[in-house]
This record gives structure tokens, C-alpha cells and sequence, in this order.
């Protein structure tokens, strides 16, 4: 029943920030999605007759590989898969189900926030038994073993249904397919105020969430609507779609325009939020006011304690590097540390395993806790709408007493998607190239104090990760940091953020992009962006 088939290695299969992402038809080539999956069991010990999970969110070729995922956990060796129903599991999900029931790891199937589709993306990466994606360490082994793998394991068994719960045999591994939203909505009740929250809603609250016809659908819905009584039609484009309904499974204010619309409109709700493909990341919008992801860390972060979960306090606060410092400020009036990282969630594993940080965030929507070892974009809606009740207050007034007690940090991100990658290579080339010289160089009126490229010494166990993204420093606290992306499938995403840190209150309420012109321009000018991409302006802005 197990066959050694002969394969050849693929070029292309080095893991970036989240595992390999490629477009459909390069995963549908022969063996290839076979051959990522062999290298990840071969870079692996100790797993036989152990249990692994299986899931993803739902994107299209995610129940196809799925059911190579089993044949060929099988046939290596592992005692058991859990597999998501229907094929799915959100991110954070997965996360839970692997630490909950102990298991030694798990398969996500996801391109996160990117499209789905016959054409589009898909993606698959490697979660350790901590429930966290595989570190750096690993990803670099799984590289090595897809450039010299030459056979793969399969069995052959006919496909399981995972449409239906409960268990099956398969070449003599037990396979279970699990209710994708059950544990998760449990573990939501032992963090949160589920009496508050009903009672929120029961008061006449509205919200409204957009899932994004992505995998959080099914755990709004269960949530929102069925445990806190939010009513019907709170939860939008809950069914999780192959291509996404067509649309970008991204939240923010250009794939989530609509939602950003009604927010602003004259009958908005009471609070909005979105999430994206995997579940892993959020968007928050109050009525009148949207709240950047670099202040959201730093919100949920300085209101933790009102959620039953977060009671005890906080041990730390982990940000990645280009994330604004808002929540430096938080972490200083708490009196407790501030860990500045790579960007990748990852790279919070350790500290989180450690326990020196309990809440972590990254400026790209991506928010969560040590409850699981991702991010968590359902987690972070809940923790705000637990804010709300136990303060009584609007989202809007909660952001502008922060930005009145901590000053307002102006922030954005500016995107040049798709870049032709040997143009994108040779403006980071260039600029690290004359980082020595620009310390006390003049720009637009401003003086630059220090440029680096951000090498990170993790305190846990004491690893080095170099080149992750250049950073400018202004005197007065003003940065520009840019950063080639990880998460695309084609070509090179350049990201540039931009921020300026304002203490005085009577000045927190100018628009974010003409609060940073002077900086945008600087960007430009040490980088040359438009000179080396071509692009007059970003593809996107947030």
C-alpha cells in the first residue's frame, strides 16, 4: 500500500516569511506540492506513530493537496492526522488544535491575505508541536532537503471524506476529522466576558464583520451571532469561497473599502471589523474612526486587563521592527518589557514559549497573545469588543484618550507590489550600500540620526537574523524603514513605513498622509524608489 515514487528536485521551493507561496498552477506541476511535503517530514525526527494536523482555509486546491497531505503522512510513518472539516482550519485555529491535543505538528494549506483561485495563490507551511510556524532553523533544513530530494512516500488509499466528522482507518493511520470551530470558540470563552458581550449586544450594539468569503466565516458566525447573541446579518460573507468570491481576501482600506464606507456613513454601526484568507489577521473600525493595526497592539495592550483572560496583567509586548512604537509607550507606563523583532510571527515563538510576552503585533493587521503561537484576527476583535463593554465607551473615544495619554504615533505603510525583482534587489543593494554615509545627512529639512539594516539577537536562545529590512532614523524620533516582502508570490512587494510621533494633543486629529509628506518625500529621496521601481506612487496604501 505505500509506494517510493522517483522524483526531481524544484529550484523554487525556499520557505519566505510563512512557508512556500506560489501561484495554483505551480503547485499543480508533478510532484511539486508532493516534494515540499516529503522535504518537511524529511527535515523532521521523531514523529512516527505521532499525531499531526492537517488544514487550511478553504482557497482553491486546498482539498486536492489535503488529500495528498494524508496518503502521505501515512505512508512516513505518522500514527494519526486531524484534519479540519470540510478542509478547514484557520490559522490560529490550527495553532490551538495542535497545543491542545499535544500533537507534533501540524500542515497549514494558505497564502493568508493574498487571492485565491485556478490562477492565484496557495501556499503551504509547517507548524512546530509548539503550535507556532516553523523557525528559521527548520525552514532552511525543509530548503536543503527540496534541493536534493529524489523520491517521495505515498500510500495508496482512497480519498476520505472530510466532509464528514469522525474517524477513519488509512493504510493503518487513524485519520479524524475534527469540528474546524468547536475547540476554538471554547478556548474564546475561557479569555473573554461572554456574559458582557451578550449583554453588549442584548443593549441594541451593532457591528458588523466582514469575513471576506475567507475562514473566519464559520467562527464569526458560531461566535458572534449563535454564542453572543449578536443579531442576524452581524457576520458578512461568512461562507468560505474557493477564489474568495473573487475578491482580495485582505483586510484593509482598499480591499475592505466597503466596509471602511459604511463605517464612515451616517447610520455606521457601533464597531467593524474584518479579517483575512487564514484568520490570522484583522481589521478594526469604529464608527467614525479607523484604528491603524500599530494602534491596535497598543490599545489592546494598555486594556488588556479588562478581559478575564489578561486579569493577572501582562509579562511583556512583542512587536515586529517596522510596527510603530506606540506600543514602546504603552510597555514603559506598564513597566514592562518591549521586545522589537523581525517581521514574521515566528520570530514571537520563543518569547511567548518563554513567557516574557503576552501580547504581540505587527503593523500588517497582525495581533495576538500567548493563548496560541500565530496571530489571531478573530482574538483581537473579541478583546475589542470586551474594551468596549467594560468601559462603556465608543471606539473613538477609547482611541483619542490613548492618543491624549500616550501621544499619536502617525503612521503608514506604503506598498509597491509586483516590482520587477531584479530592480527591487538593486535598491536595497544600493541603499545598504551607503547606510555608513547618511548619519548626519541633511533631507528635506531634516537630519538623519542613524540608518542600520536590523539584525535581530533573540534573547531565548541567542540567534542571530540579519537583513531584515533598513531602517532610517530622524532626529526628534521620525523614521522611514524599507523592507522587500516575503508574502507575495510574484515578482517583489517593496514595503516603505513611514512614522512620526506626535505628543501634542491639539495636533492628533491631521490627516496621516499630509502629517508624513515631509517623510514620504524623504523616502524617495534616499532610496530613489521611483527611479529604481518606476512607480510614480504605491499600489497600495495604509
Amino acid at each position: 500500500m505505500i509506494r517510493t515514487v522517483p522524483t526531481k528536485p524544484y529550484s523554487d521551493q525556499k520557505p519566505g516569511t510563512s512557508g512556500l507561496r506560489k501561484k495554483v498552477p505551480v503547485f499543480q506541476q508533478e510532484h511539486y506540492a508532493e516534494n515540499f511535503i516529503q522535504s518537511i517530514f524529511d527535515a523532521l525526527d521523531g514523529f512516527k506513530g505521532k499525531t499531526l494536523v492537517i488544514g487550511g482555509d478553504g482557497r482553491f486546491y486546498n482539498r486536492e493537496v489535503i488529500q495528498k497531505a494524508i496518503a502521505m503522512a501515512a505512508a512516513n510513518g505518522f500514527g494519526k492526522v486531524m484534519v479540519g472539516q470540510g478542509g478547514i482550519l484557520s490559522t490560529p485555529a490550527a495553532s490551538h488544535v495542535i497545543r491542545k491535543y499535544k500533537t507534533f505538528g501540524g500542515i497549514i494549506l494558505s497564502a493568508s491575505h493574498n487571492p485565491g483561485g485556478p490562477h492565484e495563490d496557495f501556499g503551504i507551511k509547517y507548524n512546530a508541536g509548539n503550535g507556532g510556524p516553523a523557525p528559521e532553523k527548520l525552514t532552511d533544513v525543509i530548503f536543503e532537503k527540496t534541493r536534493a530530494i529524489s523520491s517521495f512516500k505515498i500510500a495508496d488509499i482512497d480519498p476520505i471524506d472530510i466532509d464528514t466528522t469522525g474517524t477513519v482507518k488509512a493504510a493503518g493511520m487513524t485519520v479524524e476529522i475534527i469540528d474546524p470551530v468547536a475547540d476554538y470558540a471554547e478556548l474564546m470563552e475561557s479569555l473573554f466576558d461572554f456574559d458582557a458581550l451578550r449583554k453588549l449586544f442584548k443593549s441594541g450594539f451593532r457591528m458588523r464583520f466582514d469575513a471576506m468569503h475567507a475562514v473566519t466565516g464559520p467562527y464569526a458566525k458560531e461566535i458572534l451571532e449563535n454564542r453572543l447573541g449578536a443579531p442576524i446579518g452581524t457576520c458578512r460573507n461568512f461562507k468560505p469561497l474557493p477564489d474568495f468570491g473573487g475578491h482580495h481576501p485582505d483586510p484593509n482600506l482598499v480591499h475592505a473599502k466597503h466596509l471602511y464606507d459604511e463605517m464612515m456613513g451616517p447610520d455606521a454601526p457601533d464597531f467593524g471589523a474584518a479579517s483575512d484568507g487564514d484568520g490570522d489577521r484583522n481589521l478594526i473600525i469604529g464608527k467614525g474612526i479607523f484604528v491603524t493595526p500599530s494602534d491596535s497592539v497598543a490599545m489592546l495592550a494598555a486594556n488588556a486587563r479588562l478581559a478575564p483572560g489578561y486579569k493577572g496583567g501582562l509579562k511583556g509586548i512583542a512587536r515586529s521592527m517596522p510596527t510603530s512604537g506606540a506600543a514602546d509607550r504603552v510597555a514603559e507606563k506598564l513597566g514592562i518589557a518591549l521586545y522589537e523583532t523581525p517581521t514574521g510571527w515566528k520570530f514571537f515563538g520563543n518569547l511567548l514559549d518563554a513567557d516574557m510576552a503576552t501580547i504581540c503585533g505587527e503593523e500588517s493587521a497582525g495581533t495576538g497573545s500567548n493563548h496560541v503561537r500565530e496571530k489571531d484576527g478573530l482574538w483581537a476583535v473579541l478583546l475589542w469588543l470586551n474594551i468596549l463593554a467594560a468601559r462603556g465607551e465608543s471606539c473613538k473615544q477609547i482611541v483619542a484618550e490613548h492618543w491624549a495619554t500616550y501621544g499619536r504615533n502617525y503612521y503608514s505603510r506604503h506598498d509597491y507590489e509586483e516590482v520587477e525583482s531584479g530592480r527591487a534587489t538593486a535598491l536595497v543593494d544600493e541603499l545598504r550600500a551607503k547606510l555608513g554615509a547618511l548619519p548626519g545627512a541633511s533631507v528635506r529639512g531634516m537630519t538623519i540620526a542613524s540608518a542600520e539594516d536590523f539584525a535581530y539577537h533573540d534573547p531565548v536562545d541567542g540567534s542571530i537574523s540579519e537583513h531584515q529590512g533598513i531602517r532610517v532614523l530622524f532626529e526628534g524620533g521620525s523614521r522611514v524603514v524599507f523592507r522587500l516582502s516575503g508574502t507575495g508570490t510574484s515578482g517583489a512587494t517593496l514595503r516603505v513605513y513611514i512614522e512620526r510621533y506626535e505628543s501634542d494633543k491639539s495636533r492628533h486629529d491631521l490627516d496621516t498622509q499630509a502629517a508624513l509628506a515631509d517623510l514620504i518625500a524623504a523616502a524617495d529621496d534616499i532610496a530613489g524608489i521611483h527611479s529604481h521601481t518606476g512607480r510614480a506612487e504605491p499600489s497600495v496604501i495604509t
